[in-house]
Parts: C-alpha cells; sequence; structure tokens
C-alpha cells in the first residue's frame, strides 16, 4: 500500500513513495552505505524488529529499504508466474573483458572524467550484464541481487508488453488502425473507445489522468486504490481491478498529437492483447519469449485483485534471462536460426514514433528522441533504443556496435534523469570500446 493507504505498488506508486512528488530527495546515502546486506534488511530467523520489512507496512518502498525490495516483491505482493517451462536453459556464451571497468567518459554536463566502474556505484546499480555480438562481456552484481534472483523490471516492463503487441501487429494478428473500443467493449465509452492500436503504443492518446503525486486528487491515487490486490477498505465504493479502472477514464484532448507518458496506457494495451489473443501478457510473455529462449529462470509479473498482471511495470526477471531478451530484440527476432517473430515488429520500434510528439513532453537527455511500441528511440548515431524503468532500469539495444546493456538498480531518485548524465555516456563510450576492439587487428 502506499503511505496514505491509497494504492498499491505500481510503476507510478513506485516513485510517489519515493519521492513524494518532489522529484528528489536530500543527499540519500551512497550506494556503499544503502547496500541492504550491510543495513542487515530481513537477516535473521527471526530478523530484529527494527530490520523487518513487509506488510502491513506501508513504506517498504521508501530508500533504502527499497534497496532489499526491488528483489522480493512476490515476499510481498500476489503474482503471477511467467513460466520457462520445462527444457533445460541454453548456455550464454562468455568472453569477459576486464578492459571495461577503465573505459572513460564524461557526464552529461560534467568536464570531469568517469570510469565505467566509477558509474556503477553512482547509479546504485543491482545488477548489470552486457552482450557483444552475442557473447557475455560484462557481468556484475551486488547489493540484493545475484546470478540466482531475480529484479523488479519497473517499466522495462512496458516494452516487453509493446514488444508483445508490436509482434501481434507484424503478425497480422492486430491491426494498428483498428480502434481499442471495438477490440475491448467495455472501453468503447472510454477515453480509450476512439483511440487506434497505434496511438496505445505510441502513447499519443489524450486522457484525463494525472500522474502528479503532490495532487491529491490525481487520478493516480484512484488507480492504485483499483490496482491494490489487497482488501479494500469497507467504505470503498470505487474500481477494484485494472479493468474496472480503464473503463473509466475521461478523454482529454485529441488522440494522436502529444506523447504524454501514462502507465494506463499500457494496461489498455495489455487488455487488447488478452482479449485479441485469450492469453494474459504474462502467458504471452511465456509462451512467445521464455519458453523459447532457453530462459534460467521463471520471471513473475504482481497482479491485482483478479490475478490481472500489471503489464504497465509488474514484472520481474534474472539478469541474465533479459539479456536474452534484448538480444533476440536485437537479431531482429533471429534465436538459434530459428525466426521467433518477424523481423518487422522490431523494425517499427527502431524506426520511432511522432518525433514532433514526443519532442513536447520535454525530456531534456532525450533530445531528437521518440517512442515507439513502448520503447524509447535515441536516434542518435548508433540507432540505439532502450526499454527504461524507474530508479535506473535499462534494457539498452546498439545495433551498431551490435551490445545489448542490461541493468537492474535500486537509485533513491525514481526519475531516469538522475541517472542519464552518468548512464547514457557511459553506454555509447562502452560501445565505442567494444567497436574499437572488435576492428583492431589480434
Amino acid at each position: 500500500m502506499l503511505p496514505n493507504g491509497r494504492g498499491v505498488l505500481s510503476g507510478a506508486s513506485i516513485l510517489a513513495m519515493l519521492v513524494g512528488g518532489s522529484g528528489a530527495l536530500a543527499e540519500p546515502l551512497s550506494a556503499e552505505a544503502s547496500d541492504p546486506v550491510r543495513l542487515g534488511w530481513m537477516q535473521g530467523f527471526p530478523p530484529p524488529a527494527e530490520r523487518i520489512i513487509g506488510q502491513p507496512d506501508a513504506d517498504y518502498f521508501s530508500f533504502p529499504k527499497m534497496r532489499w525490495t526491488v528483489c522480493h516483491f512476490r515476499e510481498l505482493l500476489p503474482t503471477k508466474q511467467v513460466s520457462r517451462g520445462l527444457a533445460a536453459p541454453l548456455s550464454l556464451p562468455y568472453a569477459l573483458d576486464e578492459g571495461i571497468d577503465a573505459v572513460t567518459f564524461y557526464p552529461l554536463g560534467s568536464e570531469t572524467p568517469m570510469t565505467w566502474a566509477a558509474s556503477l556505484s553512482e547509479n546504485y546499480t543491482d545488477g548489470l550484464l552486457i552482450l557483444h555480438q552475442g557473447q557475455v562481456v560484462y557481468e556484475h552484481y551486488s547489493g540484493c541481487l545475484d546470478e540466482r534472483g531475480q529484479h523488479g523490471a519497473m517499466s522495462v516492463t512496458k516494452s516487453m508488453t509493446g514488444l508483445l503487441g508490436e509482434i501481434l501487429v507484424a503478425e497480422g494478428v492486430l491491426d494498428e488502425e483498428e480502434l481499442v473500443g471495438d477490440i475491448v467493449p467495455e472501453l468503447a465509452n472510454s477515453a480509450f473507445g476512439n483511440a487506434t492500436v497505434q496511438q496505445l503504443l505510441e502513447m499519443t492518446t489524450g486522457l484525463a489522468f494525472s500522474e502528479d503525486y503532490s495532487d491529491p486528487d490525481a487520478e493516480i491515487w484512484a488507480y492504485n486504490a483499483a490496482a491494490s490486490p489487497l482488501p479494500k477498505p469497507e467504505e470503498y465504493s470505487g474500481p477494484r481491478t485494472y479493468y474496472e479502472y480503464l473503463a473509466t477514464v475521461q478523454p482529454d484532448g485529441e488522440h494522436g498529437q502529444v506523447f504524454g507518458y501514462k502507465t494506463i496506457n499500457t494496461d489498455a494495451l495489455g487488455w487488447v492483447i488478452a482479449r485479441t489473443t485469450g492469453e494474459s501478457v504474462a502467458s504471452l510473455l511465456s509462451s512467445r519469449l521464455w519458453q523459447r529462449l532457453g530462459m534460467e529462470q521463471d520471471a513473475y509479473f504482481t497482479v491485482d485483485s483478479i490475478g490481472t498482471p500489471f503489464a504497465g511495470g509488474g514484472l520481474s526477471a534474472g539478469l541474465r534471462d533479459l539479456a536474452r531478451v534484448g538480444q533476440l530484440v536485437l537479431e531482429e527476432g533471429e534465436h538459434n536460426g530459428q525466426s521467433l517473430f518477424p523481423a518487422a515488429a522490431v523494425q517499427r520500434i527502431r524506426q520511432g514514433g511522432d518525433r514532433e510528439a514526443f519532442a513536447q513532453a520535454g525530456y531534456s537527455t532525450l533530445p531528437g528522441g521518440s517512442y515507439r511500441g513502448m520503447w524509447w528511440s535515441l536516434h542518435n548515431e548508433h540507432g540505439a533504443f532502450a526499454a527504461r524503468g524507474v530508479h535506473g532500469q535499462t534494457m539498452y539495444i546498439d545495433p551498431t556496435a551490435e551490445m545489448v546493456i542490461v541493468r537492474f538498480a535500486s537509485h533513491p531518485v525514481a526519475g531516469n534523469a538522475a541517472n542519464d548524465p552518468t548512464s547514457l555516456p557511459a553506454y555509447q563510450a562502452v560501445a565505442e570500446y567494444l567497436m574499437g576492439r572488435a576492428s583492431s587487428p589480434p
């Protein structure tokens, strides 16, 4: 639940719990000082009372407790499995490069260089893996995470849902011009009713939905209350599930004009996918990806009170398994000589969305960027694109460098503007290092 008891953990309410709408924390502990192992969270049988994190306490996603929580969501909330199936996992090839730690870059807006190794601590990194030309060249674990663990992907989940949507469009199962209300009649009288599938995928819908956490009347609070899987107060009379809430969303402005990053778009897309395929996003992610990529671990989604997966931010997974997804996207659906989905799905994501609509949203660290398929396109010289989530979750794909970076983190500030300055130039520097290494004679 949120601190005020109005909702449940979600991609948006995580931010609300952490920054309370202010967007910043005053001098948080360093990564080393806030390490959950060092602080002793949930250690012992039982743990000391002052080191317990759990329900019904409302502060389990406050910093620094959240540095433990990001690896333990299923101990706090009900979840739905993303099965890897019963086949043996497929090993990733390794060619670790110790030189990466020494790669140097300049953070955005700074004239002081930083090493790759230093950026890990600066960004409160819990886990990071780099694939280059299909080989693991770097792997790092810290804090709550090790190779056996799973970590919250936050809004990287949106990109997994968006990828499923783009696959269905590329396969002709979904028509991107079809109206959402025609696919899900329950949404016909909501703001989503006359939006197209494409407008969902690009988040250019006109919705009366505020995620201003400082406003007690913002729609986000009603959304979080509806999404909560926990018992509602006796006097509660509002929507009780994701589906019920989505049907109440009212219009604000015209669809297709402005990019607006709103989690409810992804949950609406999740409903469209489920109604079209007969499978929830958790089940479809399992059958289309997790069971076909040789994953090491099951993943899982948090769910609402009727078991609906949180398509906009509820996925937790292992680091190597998300890297496998990243490699599949880099290779446009090709895996071990087989095509798991049409290349057009990724090509559409790489093409990006409406840059003018995106520019109006004011993302200062992503100038010239766009949004398509619920992925962020940088439109830089390498054609990089990314899945991004609060507190530093990232899947960064650089087609030119043939590189995939997957990062789990627990940065004390939710917004990526806090870690982009020490992340985006670092990714570019490592890409250039790996490209230079590949072109050098043996």
